[in-house]
Order: C-alpha cells, then sequence, then structure tokens
C-alpha cells in the first residue's frame, strides 16, 4: 500500500492517502496503522515535513563550557557545527567548506579558534567567518573573495532554553520559548531543580538501534504501562526497590502542545532520594505550586518527550545490593538515520550545584541503567527492535493497533485541582500522551 515514494507525495498519491486514513482511524477509532512503523516512504515524507519543520535538539551548554569549544551534531542528514566563540556566543554552523563542499570539521569535539578545510585549506573563524583562501590574492584578485558572502552558512534559526541548545532547518520556526511553551513547566523539573541550573555528566554515549525513533519518542512521551512487563527482571533482580509491578499506575500523565510525559509518585517525604542540599535548592528555586506537587503529593516528573524526538527521564535505581536507590537524570535523542533505523544520543545531567559525591553517584546510576548497556535500555531496545523488524513486513500495511487504553473511562483531572499547564490524568496505565503524539505527528505529516 505504501510503496510509492513519497519525496514530495501529491495529495492525490498512494501513500498521502493511506496516511490520511491512517489518522482518520487513530482520530475517530483509536487504532494505530502498524505500517508506519518502517515505511521508506514514510521516512522521506518526516525528514521533509518533521525534521526540517521543527526545532530540533543539538548541544547542552556545558558541553562548550570554554572559548573555542565545539561539538559535530546532526539533524538527520545535515552536519553542524556548535562553537562558542571567543565572547561566549553560541554558534551552530552547517558543517560543510564554501569551495567545494568538503566537510569542514570531522571530529566529535574539540577547542579551536578557527576550522581549516582539509581539500584546499580555505579558513574560517569558530564564528564562520571566511579567514582566508591560500594564494588568495593569485587565486582570486585582490578584491576577489568576498570574505562576508562566502562565510559559512549557519543554521536557519537557532535557540537555547535553559542551556539547551536547539536549531531549525526552518527559518520561519515560531521562537524556541513559543515552542516549548506550557512544557516548560514541566521541564524546570529536569533542567532548572536548583539556582545553579544542570549541567552534563562528560560526553554523551552513541549507539545504533534497528528501530524506528517513533517507538522510542512515543514511549517515553507516555508509555506507562509497560514498566510493568517489560521491567519486570529489573524489579526480580532488585535494581528497582518497588513492592509491585504496577508501581507506575497511578502516576500523572500529561499533555500540554505538542509535548507530553508522566510522573512518578514516591514515598511521602522522601523527595526522590535527593541529598538535602538539592531538596533545599529545588525549594528555592522552583515555584511554589512546582515544589508543592514534590512536597504534598509526592510524585516527580519521571519521563517526557518534546516533540518530535527529544525524551528526558527522571529515575532512580539501586547501584549496590543493599543500597539504598540513587536518583539521576537522562536526556535522549532519537536520531533517525533510516527508516527502521535510529542512533541513540544519551547525556548523563545533574543539578550543578549538588554535592560532588551525589554527582558520582548520580553517573553510575545512570550508567548501569539507561546507558548504552544498562539494564533498562536493552529490555526497550529489543522490543523496539522486534516491533520494527514486525512492521516492515506487507502484513503491516493493513495491521491496526490498540490505542484505547483509557479513553473510554478516564477523565482528566479538572483544572482546579491540577497546578500545571495543559491536561493532566491521574493514571498512567493510559494512552492520552501518546495519542497526542501521533495527532501531533500527523499535522506535520500531512500538513494539516
Amino acid at each position: 500500500m505504501l510503496q510509492q515514494p513519497a519525496q514530495h507525495p501529491a495529495r492525490e498519491g498512494e501513500t498521502y492517502q493511506a496516511l490520511t486514513e491512517a489518522r482518520r482511524a487513530l482520530v475517530e477509532e483509536g487504532k494505530l496503522l502498524a505500517k508506519i512503523y518502517n515505511e521508506p516512504a514514510v521516512f522521506e515524507m518526516e525528514k521533509d515535513n518533521i525534521f526540517t519543520k521543527t526545532w530540533i535538539f543539538l548541544a547542552h551548554e556545558t558541553e562548550l563550557p570554554d572559548p573555542g569549544d565545539y561539538v559535530v551534531r546532526r539533524i538527520v542528514g545535515d552536519s553542524f557545527i556548535v562553537s562558542r566563540d571567543e565572547h561566549g556566543e553560541i554558534h551552530v554552523l552547517f558543517n560543510m567548506c564554501r569551495h567545494r563542499g568538503m566537510q569542514l570539521c570531522r571530529v566529535d569535539s574539540g577547542n579551536t579558534s578557527h576550522f581549516r578545510c582539509p581539500y584546499h585549506g580555505w579558513t574560517y573563524r569558530n564564528t564562520g567567518k571566511l579567514n582566508g583562501a591560500p594564494f588568495q590574492k593569485e587565486a582570486y584578485g585582490k578584491d576577489g573573495l568576498d570574505k562576508e558572502e562566502w562565510a559559512m552558512t549557519p543554521a536557519p534559526a537557532v535557540g537555547v532554553y535553559k542551556g539547551m541548545i536547539f536549531a531549525s532547518m526552518n527559518a520561519d520556526v515560531p521562537p524556541i520559548e513559543e515552542y516549548i511553551g506550557g512544557m516548560g513547566w514541566y521541564l524546570d523539573f529536569y533542567l532548572n531543580k536548583t539556582p545553579a541550573g544542570s549541567e552534563v555528566i562528560g560526553a554523551p554515549q552513541r549507539w545504533v538501534l534497528d528501530a524506528d525513533w517513533k517507538l522510542a519518542a512515543e514511549n517515553f512521551f507516555g508509555d506507562g504501562y509497560h514498566t510493568q512487563s517489560a521491567h519486570m527482571s529489573t524489579i526480580k533482580a532488585g535494581i528497582m526497590r518497588v513492592k509491585k509491578a504496577a508501581y507506575f499506575k497511578d502516576g500523572v500523565q500529561y499533555k500540554v502542545g505538542p509535548h507530553g510525559g508522566m510522573f512518578i509518585p514516591f514515598k511521602p517525604g522522601s523527595f526522590f532520594n535527593y541529598p538535602q542540599d538539592v531538596v533545599d535548592g529545588m525549594r528555592e528555586n522552583l515555584g511554589a505550586d512546582q515544589f508543592k506537587v514534590l512536597e504534598e503529593d509526592s510524585i516527580l516528573p519521571l519521563n517526557a518527550t518534546v516533540f518530535p524526538n527529544l525524551s528526558f527521564l527522571h529515575s532512580a535505581m539501586a547501584v549496590e545490593p543493599e543500597g539504598r536507590s540513587i536518583p539521576y537524570l537522562t536526556i535522549r535523542l532519537w536520531q533517525p538515520l533510516g527508516p527502521g533505523k535510529i542512533e541513540v544520543w544519551s547525556w548523563g545531567v545533574v543539578e550543578a550545584d549538588a554535592p560532588e559525591e551525589f554527582k558520582e553517584e548520580a553517573k553510575r546510576a545512570y550508567l548501569t541503567t539507561f546507558g548504552a548497556s544498562g539494564t533498562f535500555e536493552q529490555d526497550d531496545a529489543e522490543n523496539w527492535r522486534s516491533v520494527t523488524r514486525v512492521a516492515a513486513g506487507e502484513m503491516a500495511d493493513h495491521h491496526y493497533l490498540n490505542y484505547q487504553m483509557g479513553l473510554d473511562h478516564v477523565e482528566p483531572i479538572p483544572d482546579e485541582e491540577w497546578p500545571g499547564p495543559g491536561t493532566a490524568y491521574a493514571r498512567n496505565f493510559a494512552d492520552f500522551a501518546q495519542q497526542r503524539f501521533w495527532r501531533t505527528y500527523f499535522e506535520y505529516l500531512l500538513g494539516q
């Protein structure tokens, strides 16, 4: 059904019609077409209609602490250098020489004042300005090379939100603050808990997975249901210190704008086992309504996704047989490599003003559970691989999946009882947030 190439699909095209019907089935019947998880024509449309239209996360400012620091990142197939110049300003520059198109920088990160093309030697400042070309006067004449015109090409749009650097291929994209919108209230729990804000722990981990980016993004958007089955092994092994498999059933699920996530309950008064210094920082830095959620409701945002492919995870795991659970935070980017294939980027993050001992403990808890070889990571990866593999077959063209959980019997929390923006539900075993992900997805994909 979906075999037609769709680089620029006509509305009458077979792919477009199939996707239009898939959206109708989702909205009216709560069913999702399985083929959406692994289809080359759909992936081409995603590149054109989603990843070139929205904000995409590239790096955290603390990865570039000093003048001259840079990292190389991508938006699907386009490489960018994210640099900090001598005045502290952040730049996002297309990683391609203006002379013959050579990739200027081919290492992941470093520190330099200039980038020199290895092909013919054109040299640029880390601001993107063309510094010069070999034999410039002989080759181009005294005034023959306009350095302003032939500077590196900046990303069409760049935005920084609480230390997180985003770029967009769309010059007309709304400002990043507007795009984040009400989600900012929830992101404060990840990025802005204490006065010093957050910082990354070392370089990001990366690994390739034969799975579709949407499986990971929607899982972090609101799939609380999988925890009682997919992660049972971690409960039995004592890594996750909970008393029952359905520990995640009664949190809070929310959707706000194109984004969403979930809260997890914790033991009253424990503040998720954060050290007292961090708890004091949260009391000082969070809003009164945000801290009340922690102090009186005893819930904390667990996972969330900023559409399309940026996710957050707040968890706590034991790393010693008799030890307490250690809270930690990770940021994930589900970087599409092609239909049914992603590169996972994972950053460990801590509160910048937390005690050093806690930072080390949080790093270890993160690496042993949600790092590249973490126990939880393997649970999820195997399921996502399997879904992607099965979705590639012919049967998936007409096979629909159930996204109806809670839709008929779970009511939203009344606005006067929930302090955050958007719509919240006192149940994590529900598909409200994931429905929002897919509706947003189809809006971008089909241009409506």
